[in-house]
């Protein structure tokens, strides 16, 4: 199946770079400041990604435990960072670098696997249409800007432009569209399939690409869905089927370089939200924005590096590893690997950690971070609890000894060898 790659990766790279970066304030700054194409402008005069590094990119994303990293082709401004023939707003004119190319050959060239993000908006295109997320909609005149717009020649650019992207650069694994929003706000309508011709363009990229996974974002079912800055509950189900998915996160809630945005999550809750995705059968994909230079910056690529320690050690319970069925206990989640059972410790319990219906089932047990043996036993359901003996577990409880004092690693993770039975 074409997502099996996919559903052993488990964890990819996300890359955010555009004019956006050298603005330094979210990659929505020219809708959110209503900026004009004159006022956007000077970032295009002036980019300069000078330190845009492609290898030393995908190279970051694999110490980082990554399997598959994705590059912004196109974001919403319209800026192309591959050498369009269909228009002159790319990288190619600006600084003579087709930054699509240098990305695909270098993520190529470490083993992983090759992805591309394309946003389906164009506030740059003169035909494509003022709606409720255009930086324009607030113009005393926008309504009859629209007059001598049209989204059928818009269409035809946008399928032209994916066409490119999926015949100049050879296999590509994965394609990230951005995205439909069919609803009607603040009198403006939005745009839904019917404004890509979803299906057309869904069907050019499975003739150019047959073996490329496509995301849900053309408003109509492909490959994968993509729950975006919040992480499901549960396993993902349609009709009483498993749906693959991908928890697409940010390390400080923005895309885009962002210079004064702070909010940055540290290696541990983003490690956690990692194995919370892969523990419900889905991926995470972690995004990065250069700044605007193309670097990554020191605090990214500090929390990469704790993250890809972590990785070094626990990849087993990450990579190739999905849903188990087995309840796990309040102090953490499971994932499983063929018969290994990892469990992520989001809490280090006092001596102890009991594991629901599995006495019998489990035949080694050790820390995975040093490989150190943990002794197990099964108590007595009847034990009363005195002030130095604990009341005995459910029936079917295995219990795990720990160490007093936690393993110094962002996550610790449990190993558990299952018997089979």
């Amino acid at each position: 199946m074409r997502q099996d790659w996919f559903d052993r990766a488990r964890f990819g790279m996300f890359v955010h770079f555009g004019l956006y970066s050298a603005a330094a304030r979210h990659e929505w700054v020219q809708n959110r400041e209503r900026l004009t194409d004159a006022e956007y402008r000077p970032y295009f005069d002036h980019f300069d990604p000078d330190l845009f590094d492609a290898r030393a990119i995908a190279r970051r994303a694999k110490e980082t435990g990554m399997g598959y990293v994705v590059l912004t082709t196109k974001h919403h401004d319209g800026f192309c960072l591959w050498d369009s023939a269909l228009t002159d707003f790319t990288s190619a004119t600006a600084v003579s670098r087709d930054l699509v190319r240098e990305f695909v050959d270098a993520v190529r060239g470490e083993g992983l696997k090759v992805g591309l993000y394309h946003s389906l908006i164009d506030w740059h295109h003169p035909d494509f249409t003022i709606d409720w997320n255009h930086p324009r909609r607030d113009d005393p005149d926008a309504a009859a800007l629209n007059a001598g717009r049209d989204m059928s020649r818009y269409r035809d650019h946008l399928h032209g432009q994916i066409r490119e992207l999926l015949t100049g650069y050879g296999d590509i694994d994965y394609l990230f569209f951005d995205f439909t929003y069919p609803e009607e706000k603040q009198g403006w309508l939005g745009k839904g399939p019917q404004d890509w011709d979803a299906e057309a363009l869904l069907a050019m990229c499975r003739e150019l690409q047959p073996g490329m996974l496509v995301n849900d974002r053309l408003g109509i079912p492909a490959d994968f869905v993509t729950p975006e800055q919040y992480q499901p509950t549960s396993p993902l189900m349609r009709d009483g089927r498993p749906v693959v998915w991908e928890a697409c996160q940010t390390l400080n809630g923005s895309w885009g370089y962002d210079r004064d945005n702070t909010d940055q999550k540290s290696a541990q809750l983003l490690v956690q939200m990692l194995v919370d995705s892969v523990s419900m059968d889905g991926n995470m994909l972690l995004n990065i924005g250069p700044d605007g230079r193309g670097a990554v910056v020191p605090r990214d690529a500090a929390t990469l590096s704790e993250i890809g320690e972590w990785m070094r050690l626990h990849r087993g319970s990450v990579v190739g590893a999905g849903h188990a069925p087995f309840a796990p206990p309040r102090e953490g989640v499971y994932t499983q690997r063929g018969d290994r059972l990892y469990l992520h410790l989001l809490a280090w319990p006092l001596g102890f950690v009991h594991l629901p219906g599995l006495a019998g089932k489990v035949s080694y047990a050790r820390l995975l971070s040093d490989g150190s043996w943990l002794r197990t036993s099964v108590s007595d359901p009847d034990q009363r609890a005195s002030h130095m003996t604990p009341a005995g577990e459910a029936e079917g409880t295995l219990t795990v000894h720990l160490p007093v004092r936690r393993p110094d690693v962002v996550l610790p993770v449990i190993e558990l060898v299952l018997t089979g039975e």
